[in-house]
């Protein structure tokens, strides 16, 4: 039996008492031996009754009601039952460290609570600012024909172009909204088949070599194999290489260099996309996979984009149980690399 159980404790202040008020008697002169054994003896039972009921009666009956508190709020993670509580050696430093355990738990979904509504509110800015700017230019633009310049062909033509860009931009971004939505409440299903990666990326970068060409930026592709076979969903990874390497063209410097380098591990192929611009500050590299986040607003909104490529890279890498990482030097460039399950050639029937 545990020294600190209310029962021991009770039988250890009884006898000390008992034992107290004894020897006082027995040093008072002219007091029977008898006297003196009633006097232990009534003393003990006394104070073991009232000590025992103060202990197991009196604090078990509070710690039994804020147990059943806690039963009433149904709080379901409280994992602490009633018979763990009335066999601890301390109750109420058990129930005590249980609490404080649970306030602590409650404490952080209240702060990942609260950081979650912060994004959300700057979310809901970013978007009602993201979609308000080319509906307010599309909208300028045709109010202007319509109050007359439509009359001038030239200034016509002109103000339909822009009128038009603006309405592709909006389509795009809404395109990617959607995207982004979807991967995220998991209604688009990754269906991960053999894919030559090599292929792959050769028709990436066939499709954005006008864009490199008109800032004069050799994009190459760097790969011992002229087949690569991996496990994945060929127009999820075809899009989110597109993001990677496009973001790698708009940020990269003018006649520079973007390196798209294949490495092989045990298991894996590991993809990397390489620019030569001027970086990402330290301070931004935790953030810049959330979505309408921009390091630089004003010269990402010159550069164009939507906005959400890499959060949709990031959630297109996920969902291929992988990782993207970011690596970025102020003026020596950035690179980002995941990794692909790999599938050897002769499982590929070669």
């Amino acid at each position: 039996m545990s020294p600190l159980n209310p029962k021991v404790i009770s039988v250890i202040l009884a006898l000390l008492i008992s034992a107290i008020t004894s020897g006082f008697l027995w040093f008072v002169p002219g007091t029977p031996g008898g006297t003196i054994f009633i006097a232990g003896a009534t003393t003990f039972f006394a104070t073991l009754i009232l000590v025992f009921y103060v202990l197991d009666y009196l604090i078990f009956e509070e710690i039994n009601k804020i147990y059943d508190t806690i039963q009433r709020l149904k709080l379901k993670d409280f994992n602490l039952s009633r018979k763990k509580i009335t066999k601890s050696v301390n109750p109420l430093k058990k129930l005590n460290n249980e609490i404080f355990v649970y306030v602590a738990k409650k404490q952080r979904e209240i702060d990942e609570l609260r950081r979650m509504e912060q994004f959300r509110r700057e979310f809901l800015a970013d978007i009602s600012h993201e979609l308000k700017t080319p509906i307010f230019a599309a909208q300028g633009f045709i109010h202007t024909l319509i109050d007359g310049a439509k009359d001038d062909e030239r200034v016509r033509d002109k103000f339909l172009q822009k009128a038009a860009k603006s309405l592709d931009g909006l389509d795009a971004l809404v395109a990617d909204l959607l995207t982004l939505s979807q991967i995220e409440a998991g209604e688009i299903k990754m269906h991960r088949e053999r894919v030559d990666l090599v292929k792959i990326t050769h028709e990436v970068i066939e499709q954005l070599e006008p864009r490199a060409n008109q800032r004069e930026i050799k994009v190459k592709l760097h790969t011992t194999q002229d087949q690569i076979f991996v496990k994945a969903d060929a127009y999820r990874i075809s899009q989110a290489l597109t993001n990677l390497i496009d973001n790698a063209i708009k940020y990269g410097r003018d006649g520079g260099k973007v390196n798209v380098t294949f490495t092989e591990d045990k298991k894996d192929w590991e993809i990397e996309v390489k620019d030569d611009g001027p970086g990402i500050p330290p301070e931004h590299l935790n953030r810049i996979f959330e979505r309408f986040y921009r390091v630089e607003k004003s010269r990402s909104k010159e550069k164009g984009g939507t906005g959400l490529g890499l959060a949709i890279v990031k959630h297109i890498v996920n969902a291929h149980k992988s990782k993207i990482t970011v690596m970025s030097r102020v003026d020596k460039g950035t690179t980002f690399s995941f990794k692909l399950d790999k599938i050897e050639e002769k499982l590929a029937g070669f």
